[in-house]
């Protein structure tokens, strides 16, 4: 619960004579992502043991990322459980290695775990599920590719929408590399497959967040 606090001042003869504080609550409920996970991929299924392997390595790396930028204040309660979650549209599609027996092409993974999360009504983890493909896609890169997808961009835009983007971008989902971190090498090879404005936009999260946080100041 994030408090706001707001102030009466009693006037009598021009002069305040006490200030009453009150607060007002924003309510967030909790949630549990293996709950959300386990009501699509069951336990003990292919799909929900590379979900949950896949999906916590992720947590791990975009929550180190996001101490890189502390400065900047990342919701690391939120971090934690969109990482989670944000492949869970997976479910859905055609991948048998992964144990997915859905209808869709796994491109359509993003948009689909969007649908699904903004039903359990969390829009704020969907749209991380939809923005976290390679490093973002905008209309162009749909209509031109093309590819079945949505037609609207579906780029990263808040800070921990590019972590967790950025931070996906290290790990497979190859059974048996789920644990294994990719070399920033690595990554940039990948992303240079899909074209110089794929590298680009990783290169510039990478800077981002390869910052050294600034000293804390004692107390």
């Amino acid at each position: 619960m994030i408090p706001h606090i707001k102030s009466l001042n009693f006037i009598r003869g021009g002069r305040p004579i006490f200030l009453i504080k009150y607060f007002n609550f924003d309510v967030r409920e909790s949630m549990d992502p293996l709950t959300i996970i386990n009501k699509y991929a069951p336990r003990g299924s292919l799909t929900c043991e590379m979900l949950v392997e896949h999906s916590s390595m992720v947590r791990d790396k975009a929550l180190a990322t996001a101490e890189s930028v502390r400065q900047l204040q990342p919701d690391l309660a939120f971090i934690k459980e969109a990482s989670m979650l944000h492949d869970i549209g997976i479910v859905l599609v055609n991948e048998p290695r992964l144990g997915c027996a859905g209808t869709y092409p796994y491109i359509c993974h993003g948009y689909l775990g969007r649908s699904l999360l903004e039903q359990e009504g969390y829009p704020r983890h969907a749209l991380v599920c939809e923005r976290h493909i390679g490093t973002g896609l905008t209309i162009l890169d749909i209509v031109n590719q093309p590819l079945p997808l949505p037609k609207r961009d579906m780029l990263p835009r808040s800070l921990e929408e590019k972590i967790i983007c950025y931070a996906d971008k290290f790990f497979s989902k190859k059974v048996g590399n789920l644990s294994m971190e990719k070399s920033l090498a690595e990554v940039r090879a990948e992303m240079e497959k899909f074209g110089q404005e794929r590298l680009k936009a990783f290169d510039e999260l990478h800077a981002l967040f390869s910052k050294k946080p600034s000293p804390g100041k004692g107390p």
